[in-house]
């Protein structure tokens, strides 16, 4: 091991020279604009990567490989803040891997390690990249999905809001595409802050609705239920012709509903 050693502290104590002279071949193959900032970045980026891969050798494989899901799980996550698309973080990556084996490599070679040492050593650093990168794919997509849903959440908050329109009375404005989490939202977050309004009469718009399945309807029209279980008096405004044939085929009775062609006509009916 002791070749190996003195390899992995060459690797380490050279890392920005190594990367810079990997990079300045694979640029050339680069057809996309990159900032000096991002190219800054990269070079930093892989510089911690090699010195980690180049300490691994004198680790075990479970300890190293410890480390450097820590390592890509953070990067994954940084990625993420830069990229919308990981594919853009993954073209030059076979090309830059191969550069990088082939350096790696010839320093091997050239410090005198014996042919199923130089091979220990590419092994060794190809199952981490692999590591590597799964981590980071992981984390990258882990970043992506939270991020998504928090903007889905901030939708749903401002698609969905109570609005007072005289003492008593609030109209909820159901606009754009509705599907099973929006109508979570409702159920969870929106319907329990009703009663703290002092509503007693409750108009829930359909106008801006531009889709609506059987399974949602029945649960749109369950908020009716659990309102009125509350004391609230519900009132419904804006059901087109295609929005009452979904809830046609959902079975749902619309006798037992206050139905009007809109808002002004059911506020109308509060007055008789």
């Amino acid at each position: 091991m002791e070749p190996i050693l003195k390899v992995s502290n060459y690797l380490v104590d050279n890392a920005e020279t190594i990367i810079n002279e990997i990079l300045d071949v694979a640029l050339k193959n680069v057809t996309i604009k990159i900032t000096p900032e991002e190219l800054e970045r990269a070079i930093q980026k892989n510089i911690q990567f090699l010195i980690l891969l180049s300490e691994s050798l004198q680790e075990s494989t479970d300890s190293a490989e410890e480390v450097l899901k820590e390592w890509s799980k953070q990067n994954g996550e940084e990625e993420a803040k830069v990229f919308d698309q990981f594919s853009s973080v993954m073209k030059p990556y076979a090309m830059n891997r191969l550069l990088f084996l082939q350096k790696i490599s010839k320093i091997a070679m050239d410090h005198g390690l014996s042919t199923e040492d130089v091979v220990y050593v590419n092994n060794r650093f190809c199952y981490l990249m692999d590591v590597s990168m799964i981590e980071t794919i992981q984390a990258y997509e882990s970043y992506r999905d939270k991020l998504m849903k928090d903007h889905q959440k901030e939708i749903n908050e401002l698609s969905a809001p109570i609005v007072p329109i005289q003492d008593g009375v609030a109209v909820l404005p159901l606009i754009g595409a509705i599907d099973y989490t929006r109508v979570q939202h409702l159920l969870n977050y929106v319907v329990p802050t009703i009663p703290s309004l002092k509503v007693d009469h409750l108009i829930i718009d359909f106008s801006g609705i531009l889709a609506i399945d059987t399974e949602i309807a029945q649960h749109i029209f369950t908020i009716h239920n659990v309102l009125g279980l509350l004391g609230i008096h519900v009132l419904f405004s804006g059901i087109r012709p295609n929005l009452s044939m979904t809830v046609v085929k959902a079975g749902i009775d619309f006798t037992s509903f206050n139905t009007y062609g809109s808002v002004k006509q059911a506020i109308d009916s509060l007055k008789l």
